[in-house]
This record gives structure tokens, sequence and C-alpha cells, in this order.
């Protein structure tokens, strides 16, 4: 076999290995110490909303947060979960209001608040869309246990890509964290889903 394809198919087992690692690590991590089933997820954080105004955990409290990490421009990943978060709250009835959904961006210097505003309003106006400073978005990304990173473009700067997570989170409406969802969630299951967690909430 000629070299080259060696090599490529190296690079192609190493990558898809470090993304088995990768997910094997966060599995872990949410599942708290000696998988305990307490999670390390969620915490303390300061942002603003699409509208301007500062928002923090404490202004979730008495409801549950379905949480989603990405950025506006992300071409396939982001919009389709928050359709299926969006949808998956219609499907609920009166028991979705229960649930506040939220869409954190990963991309704080080309998501401001006039432009999270633009982008949720495509979904729902009960989406939620929060920016920050780019401390303030490591910090919540931190908290969440979210990985995100930038993945320039050479021929267009400005054009850039976000590198992400894509995993939903479940927040009780203490603040501590419920559960998640992978991103092959479909809308049925994830309604049914939230709707058992919501019943099961004191």
């Amino acid at each position: 076999m000629p070299r080259r394809p060696i090599v490529i198919f190296a690079a192609v087992i190493l990558l898809i290995a470090a993304g088995l690692a990768a997910f094997a690590l966060m599995n872990r991590q949410l599942a708290g110490p000696g998988g305990s089933g307490t999670a390390l997820v969620g915490g303390p954080f300061t942002l603003t909303d699409q509208d301007g105004r500062r928002v923090s955990e404490k202004n979730f409290i008495g409801k549950h947060m379905l949480v989603f990490f990405g950025f506006t421009y992300c071409p396939d990943i982001c919009p389709t979960e928050l359709q299926v978060m969006t949808a998956a709250l219609d499907a609920m009835g009166p028991e979705g209001e229960k649930i506040q959904p939220v869409f954190i961006t990963v991309d704080p210097a080309r998501d401001t608040p006039a432009v999270m505003k633009a982008y949720v309003g495509n979904f729902s106006p009960r989406l939620m869309g929060l920016t920050g400073t780019p401390e303030e978005i490591a910090a919540v990304a931190k908290a969440f246990r979210v990985y995100y990173a930038k993945v320039p473009n050479e021929s267009s700067p400005d054009s850039y890509l976000m590198d992400h997570s894509s995993i939903i989170y479940l927040m009780g409406p203490d603040g501590s964290f419920v559960k998640h969802f992978p991103f092959t969630t479909d809308v049925t299951k994830l309604t049914a889903e939230l709707k058992e967690a919501v019943a099961a909430s004191p």
C-alpha cells in the first residue's frame, strides 16, 4: 500500500479514537466522582440576554432549564438541536411552560445581544439567548463541562466556525443537574423524557 493512504488511514483511526475517548471522559464527568450520580455540571454564572439584561442562574430558580451551547453561525447542528428543543416543549403543552429553553453562545465575539435576539426569534419566542464577555463564556462553559474551540478559516478570517460539544442539559428548579441528552435525541424521545422529569420534580 502506498505511504500516503497509510498515513491518511492512521490519521482517521486516531481521530476516531480521540473522539471516543472524549465522549467517554465527558460521560464520566457527567456521572460525577466514582459514578456516584452527583453530576459535576452547572453552577453560578452571569451573562447577558438578547435584550441586553444581565442574567444569572438565580433568575431560573423555580423552573427547569433546558440548555444548549452553540453559536449563531453554526451551519447545521445548532439549528437542528434548537428545533428539537423547542418542538419538544411545544409538544408538552402546558407542562412545557415549566421549562425555560436557553441557548448560550460559545462565540461571543460575533454573537452580540442583537445578533442573538434575531437568531433565537427564528425558533421560539420562549427561547432565551445568552452571551457575554469571552471570560464569562469561558466560565459558564467550564461549569457545564462544555468543550469549544475556534476553527480558523485562512481564506476568510471572519467566516470561522466553532467546534463545540453537542449536548442538551436539563437543570432542575433548584439549579442542579438532572440529565443530559445527546445529539441523536429526537423530538419524541426528548418530549417523553422531559415530561417524566417534570412529573418527578418536587
